[in-house]
């Protein structure tokens, strides 16, 4: 049978980098990556209750976190405009994680930084499609109109995968679509990837997207 292996974890150090920069002692290492996770979803619980009601996507690529001694740096890579979001807000939110992480020796910063091609990312076009889903749009439909929005950011190859009670139909299956080249087996390619779960009123559906961004 064919191994599936994560396309971001097979890569690392070739064409990927980590997200999370920091090293720890072997008995304080959970500690530290679950605080990161914290972080994560505390940011993006934040967006999404900040967020308009009229988008369904949060707009957030990804989450860099840097530690260091005596500091907590943050970096949130965001797709879209009108997210980045006012300087009040920032520093609420700094507040906020520092209050839940409740570290007191340790200053966190947090940091916004704007991405060129938002379609060109996994994450937000699967908040796009889940968005979609959500609002009753035919799932080919969806995966045809996200593949538009990719080519238009540049990319030379993208796959998506939808699995789970597509449509609200009783069996479960599995529909995927391929636009241009997404070589998994080369490690010199660069592709992002990202797998995400939607809650749809028959159950939940798993998006999983490959974009094939460039060779090295």
């Amino acid at each position: 049978m064919g191994q599936k292996i994560n396309p971001l974890g097979f890569r690392l150090g070739a064409t990927q980098g980590h997200h999370s920069l920091w090293f720890s002692q072997p008995k304080n290492y959970s500690e530290d990556l679950q605080e990161d996770q914290k972080i994560r979803n505390y940011i993006k619980n934040y967006v999404q209750k900040n967020m308009k009601i009229s988008s369904s996507v949060e707009g957030i690529a990804w989450i860099e976190i840097q530690k260091r001694i005596d500091v907590i740096q943050v970096i949130i890579y965001i797709g879209f405009q009108k997210l980045l979001i006012e300087p009040r807000k920032i520093d609420e939110l700094q507040m906020n994680v520092q209050k839940e992480l409740n570290s007191v020796n340790r200053k966190l910063n947090i940091a916004i930084t704007r991405i060129a091609n938002p379609y060109g990312h996994p994450n937000i076009l699967a908040e796009f499609i889940a968005g979609q889903l959500k609002n009753r749009v035919s799932f080919r439909k969806a995966m045809k109109k996200a593949i538009e929005l990719t080519e238009q950011a540049g990319t030379k190859g993208i796959q998506i995968q939808i699995a789970g009670r597509i449509d609200g139909k009783e069996i479960a299956r599995v529909e995927w679509i391929r636009e241009g080249r997404v070589p998994l087996q080369t490690i010199r390619a660069k592709i992002d990837y990202c797998s995400y779960p939607v809650g749809t009123i028959y159950g939940v559906l798993g998006i999983k997207i490959w974009i094939f961004v460039d060779e090295e």
